[in-house]
């Protein structure tokens, strides 16, 4: 690393020091280093320590001792004095402490780096020409050891250097994430469904008991079932909370309800970017994969406010301000980061007796077998009806959860957030907490972070929560006379002839108040599973349905980060094409730029509308640069913009040390004729490798059109790969006559 850390340390005395030297004082205005060579004799560890006792969890704290003895050689000019002065060599000798936090749990798993020395480290400086630099008026009060302190000002204890590996803001959502907005579902009527009920062998064709299943990444809704009709109303509705609406989708599929297997009616998905450019959208979708039937939906986006002065006219849009209940449709958002517990008690003796239930003294009392022994925590959080758990911490009165859980409120001005500790291995109460949701109305943004004392706990027991409100609006109020631009995708999924959907434990009714004034209708239950890794994971429970044990593939209960961009794509990291364009440079500045000089890939596209599918075959590439002196060790990847999700990608196996691989290799999309004009296929030339390898990387890309009128015929070409996509062009057309 040595020859790499000397090109940061450069670059960092050109663009950092020299600039903060020449604004520090007016005579040096003409300063500048003429040359700076940190020498090749590298920094040298001798010992490392890591302290595992009396150290928060959420960081590591490591002492390492260094050594430097460098032939350094650093030389500086002030032309306004004609001076000139120097570093012959440097020697560093000391113990420096590296912390790393807050640890997370996404990449990079470390928020920053701070390095420090916790007491002055042995360091001498060969100057050469220093009497120079302290003849220039206004450092004559300057002396060698007066720099010394300087440079320590820097580097010892409070002073630190931190190098944040994620910005504040990116670490905030990472530990705090909120969502972009709730969709809001009316989930109304369909008409001319297909009749699956079959009497007499199947002579003659019955109705059908249909019911739906609607998605949003990992949020899963189910309606009820209507007996016997083609024509069901369920005026029911739904809220999902969205966090990325760029590539997501909402799916929803229909079935009707039998006693051996549920069949398949037809399905819909609707892209979430047009549905949040349009707020709302009342309109009749006809259906997918079947041959009559379309289905009624109004969709609402809800947007997030910060502030509580539009409270009152949510209040009134959702009737919370005439009823007393808990339940009705949201009219806010509340999200709760729980951080940790403090000082929890760990044995009777510990408690506070006042107000503490008796039947959690009994209990406790009668499972303490060990007076001293560590509790197991894990907290209950509950707003109305609805309650969530986190994960259990064992054997600890000071428990760290970091986990994040949301509710729907219908009314924040009466209900409150319930907390409760909870012990695992007595099954006793540890403490518990209210906090009533009007509070936070006060607070700015509507957002507070508190340590809480506990209540029926130990006398110096607290919890540590954030927790954010945010009002819930319809920005858009009334219909539009204007035709919506919301776009129908066709499902990627094969009609599920032989699977039916089995979420009978784990989906229920949970209709919220139709938007009909209706009769009192029952609490609705959302119940939020939280994962590891997964903050929100919503699976609205189903009781009254019969279903069977099987479970298509579109109802699979997908993972949060199934619908989000792939963090390891080139197109979220930008910095991929800049890392090609510097070696690209390099390259050039070896040799003479050749014509090409990424290289070409072969691919073969043609649009199949019978099954309605994108093909994709990648052949070859040839010419590609070289990562190493070995080669490189290529493979493709493929997305079909806009979607970016991980279920969008498609990737080729890995080609050990080629530059000219071959791969023939078939690739499909689920896209319709009409939709593949918005569409482009980007295809990234990358170099694999071990997850830690340095050689990972873009070697080029090409972005195909995919508008022209002969995608039905389809062709071979040779594509030239470029740093950005945008610049290819083809090289060759090669007729395919398999494609006609």
């Amino acid at each position: 690393m040595w020859p790499y850390i000397c090109k940061f340390v450069e670059k960092l005395f050109r663009e950092t020091i020299e600039p903060a030297v020449k604004e520090s004082n007016a005579h040096l205005s003409t300063f500048c280093f003429s040359k700076i060579d940190i020498g090749d004799k590298p920094l040298r560890v001798n010992g490392v320590k890591v302290y595992t006792e009396n150290v928060d969890k959420r960081q590591i704290i490591m002492d390492l001792q260094i050594s430097f003895v460098g032939n350094t050689e650093i030389d500086v000019d002030i032309k306004r004095y004609y001076c000139k002065a120097g570093i012959k060599s440097i020697q560093i000798h000391g113990v420096l402490r590296v912390v790393m936090e807050p640890l997370l749990g996404d990449m990079p798993l470390v928020g920053a780096l701070s390095l420090f020395f916790l007491k002055k480290p042995l360091l001498d400086i060969n100057w050469t020409g220093l009497t120079n630099i302290l003849d220039i008026p206004g450092l004559n009060g300057f002396s060698d050891s007066l720099i010394q302190d300087i440079i320590y000002s820097y580097l010892v204890l409070p002073n630190r250097i931190t190098v944040p590996l994620v910005g504040d803001v990116e670490l905030a959502q990472l530990r705090f994430p909120m969502p972009k907005g709730v969709l809001r579902i009316h989930f109304l009527e369909a008409q001319d469904l297909e009749g699956k009920d079959k009497f007499l062998g199947g002579l003659i064709k019955g109705k059908s008991d249909p019911y739906g299943i609607l998605q949003i990444g990992n949020q899963l809704f189910q309606s009820k079932t209507i007996k016997e009709s083609l024509h069901p109303k369920w005026n029911e509705v739904y809220e999902a909370l969205v966090y990325e609406h760029s590539g997501q989708h909402l799916e929803i599929e229909l079935f009707d309800e039998d006693p051996d297997k549920d069949d398949f009616l037809g399905s819909l998905m609707i892209d979430m970017t047009e549905l949040h450019k349009e707020q709302k959208v009342d309109e009749w979708f006809d259906l997918e994969e079947a041959p009559t039937g379309k289905l009624h939906l109004k969709l609402e986006w809800l947007s997030l406010l910060s502030t509580p002065t539009k409270l009152d006219q949510v209040l009134r849009s959702v009737r919370a301000d005439r009823s007393l209940a808990n339940d009705g449709l949201s009219s806010a958002l509340l999200v709760v980061y729980l951080d940790s517990a403090k000082n929890l008690p760990s044995n009777l003796s510990d408690f506070t007796y006042d107000g503490l239930k008796q039947v959690s003294v009994f209990k406790a009392l009668k499972s303490a077998k060990k007076s001293s022994s560590e509790p197991s925590p894990y907290v209950q959080l509950t707003v109305g009806h609805k309650s969530l758990e986190s994960k259990i911490r064992y054997k600890t009165k000071e428990p760290m959860w970091e986990d994040c859980f949301s509710f729907l409120v219908h009314n924040p001005r009466r209900q409150e957030l319930e907390v409760e500790v909870k012990d695992d291995k007595r099954k006793c109460t540890l403490g518990n907490l209210t906090v009533p949701l009007s509070g936070l109305l006060a607070e700015e943004d509507m957002t507070l972070t508190q340590c809480f004392p506990l209540k029926n706990s130990g006398p110096s027991s607290t919890i540590k929560l954030k927790m954010a409100l945010r009002i819930l609006l319809l920005e858009k109020q009334g219909s539009s006379d204007q035709p919506s631009t919301v776009r129908v995708r066709k499902s990627s999924v094969p009609q599920p002839t032989t699977t039916t959907p089995s979420l009978r434990q784990s989906i229920s009714e949970s209709p919220l108040p139709s938007f009909t004034p209706p009769p009192p209708i029952d609490a609705s239950t959302l119940t939020l599973q939280h994962r590891d890794g997964e903050p929100y994971s919503a699976s609205p429970l189903r009781s009254t349905s019969s279903l069977s044990t099987c479970i298509s593939s579109s109802q699979k209960h997908l993972p949060h980060k199934e619908s989000t961009p792939s963090l390891a794509s080139d197109i979220s990291l930008p910095f991929a094409t800049l890392e090609l364009q510097q070696r690209l440079r390099q390259l050039q500045n070896g040799s003479a730029p050749s014509q090409y000089p990424l290289g070409e890939i072969q691919l073969t596209v043609r649009h199949s509308s019978q099954r309605n599918k994108l093909i994709v075959v990648v052949h070859a590439c040839r010419n590609l640069i070289a990562f190493t002196k070995d080669g490189s060790d290529p493979f493709i990847r493929l997305y079909l913009l806009p979607d970016k999700s991980r279920t969008g990608r498609r990737k080729t196996g890995t080609m050990k040390r080629t530059l000219n691989p071959v791969y023939d290799q078939t690739f499909e999309f689920s896209v319709s004729m009409v939709e593949l004009h918005r569409r482009t296929l980007d295809v990234a030339v990358k170099n694999g490798g071990s997850i830690l390898s340095k050689h990972k990387g873009l070697l080029g890309k090409v972005l195909v059109d995919l508008s022209g009128d002969d995608i039905s015929k389809g062709w071979t070409q040779w594509y030239d790969l470029s740093e950005d996509g945008l610049s290819s062009q083809c090289m060759r057309s090669i007729q395919d006559p398999l494609l006609t």
